[in-house]
């Protein structure tokens, strides 16, 4: 069965590069699942950026819907995957012209099918196979103003969950430090998905 690492953390916080690090030192023949659509010059930069740290040598899959095709095809011929992110992968599903009429419990249930369809399509692969998840941690801070904002967060928390749960490793990457804890991780998840953090305001984490 092949192994699943999450890395999560916030915007700008060095999730991409600590990933981009992992697969480096874990993998001999790395592919690149791309999920990003660009739509604004901003997304065209951002994409920029993360052209231009990848070696040559890493092949490169776009795969903004149906990624469990691409991870089956990148593992034909590579031993590591780093599908950079999940929550843009989520973003595409919310923001399609099919889910627009959707109820959140369609969106919820459609959210958990994409992510069923990933974990099953990593675990149907040999043991020498990796798949590294970069997702960002968008449930700590206050709540959003409308209502689609409020969407992703949740629809983003939930599947996040999904994922660390069938990870071998999950990583939390703050300020370009990482910390490996499950304990600590799997609380982190509970404490600020399920709004509860005033609760807990005077935890330290770490």
């Amino acid at each position: 069965m092949g192994k699943i690492i999450l890395i999560t953390g916030g915007a700008r916080c060095g999730k991409s590069s600590f990933a981009e690090d992992y697969v480096k030192t874990h993998g001999q023949d790395i592919a690149y699942i791309a999920t990003s659509q660009i739509y604004d010059d901003e997304m065209a930069y951002r994409v920029k950026l993360h052209q231009q740290r990848r070696p040559s040598s890493w092949q490169t899959f776009e795969a903004p819907f149906h990624a469990e095709k691409a991870i089956h095809k990148a593992f034909c011929h590579h031993d590591i995957i780093l599908f950079d992110c999940l929550t843009l992968y989520l973003s595409n599903y919310l923001c399609s012209e099919q889910t627009q009429a959707y109820s959140m419990e369609q969106l919820s249930a459609g959210a958990k099918d994409m992510m069923s369809a990933l974990i099953e399509a990593v675990q149907a692969q040999n043991t020498d196979k990796t798949c590294v998840f970069v997702t960002n941690e968008v449930g700590s801070g206050i709540v959003p103003e409308n209502a689609l904002a409020r969407k992703y967060r949740d629809l983003a928390g939930l599947c996040n969950q999904q994922i660390a749960k069938a990870s071998a490793e999950v990583y939390l990457v703050v300020s370009g430090n990482s910390y490996k804890n499950k304990i600590i991780l799997y609380l982190y998840f509970y404490v600020f998905s399920s709004n509860y953090y005033k609760l807990f305001s005077s935890v330290r984490f770490f």
